[in-house]
């Protein structure tokens, strides 16, 4: 990546403004323990107060829903997922050569994810599996995990949510036929897991391993396919129009 591209992604990282909204699951999950740690308190049962109160913290801080500023330039692919780049590692998908990068999310992060690219989920597999550590390389083959196969005008692209040892519920807000745009927001994969994409090899790599990345708004690679027609450009233009849209939930 040039300096200049550095430095554009950076400022586009600074410059996201973190309303700290949250995923309206967390307000399910998060209740329950920061009322029972304000009956506990009543009842001067101190310590357990405590910790039912901190474990709602966590989950507020868990289930966080932060707006982000999505990149407008042609052919970005974003990333789907916060947390840090694990691979990048060639890899064949349906017989067609290309290039895959896994993104492991801790329990710290945000596991709201998003969508790469803009375009059309041509079909959504759910696979059933195993619950490895997120961390090894196994887990996205044989975790339990969504896989998204997206067709863009640049061409068909696949992109994963996998659950880890302690996420065990992979949700998709979208299906198959469901039109998005690059960084809109598709559903979450609960505690620490691990995010996927997989691009044809004519894709250009922006990432390194170890390099953290932010979900919607940190650009893995660089994939324009074939030249557009103008009615696509069109296309392009009207879906850059909307990325605002991505900003709100489904």
């Amino acid at each position: 990546m040039t300096l200049r591209a550095r430095g554009g992604q950076a400022a586009r990282e600074n410059a996201e403004a973190y309303s700290e909204s949250m995923v309206k699951e967390g307000y399910y999950v998060g209740v329950p323990p920061l009322v029972l740690g304000g009956a506990c308190f009543f009842l001067h049962w101190y310590i357990a107060a405590a910790v039912l109160v901190f474990l709602a913290l966590f989950v507020f801080s868990f289930f966080r829903d932060p707006e982000r500023v999505i990149p407008a330039e042609p052919g970005a692919v974003v990333s789907p997922g916060d947390g840090r780049v694990v691979v990048v590692t060639d890899e064949e998908n349906a017989g067609r050569p290309g290039k895959r990068i896994s993104i492991f999310l801790a329990v710290w992060n945000v596991h709201v994810n998003r969508s790469p690219a803009t375009g059309t989920i041509a079909k959504m597999e759910y696979r059933p599996g195993k619950f490895l550590a997120a961390m090894r390389e196994r887990a996205s083959v044989e975790n339990e995990q969504n896989v998204f196969t997206l067709s863009t005008e640049a061409g068909e692209m696949v992109f994963k949510q996998i659950a880890g040892l302690i996420a065990r519920r992979v949700v998709s807000w979208k299906k198959a036929g469901d039109k998005v745009v690059r960084g809109e927001r598709i559903g979450l994969v609960r505690f620490g897991s691990r995010v996927g994409v997989w691009l044809p090899r004519d894709a250009e790599i922006l990432v390194k391993l170890g390099q953290n990345v932010k979900g919607g708004s940190s650009v893995l690679a660089r994939w324009t396919g074939k030249p557009a027609s103008k009615s696509a450009e069109t296309s392009s233009a009207e879906a850059d129009a909307n990325l605002t849209a991505t900003g709100k939930r489904s």
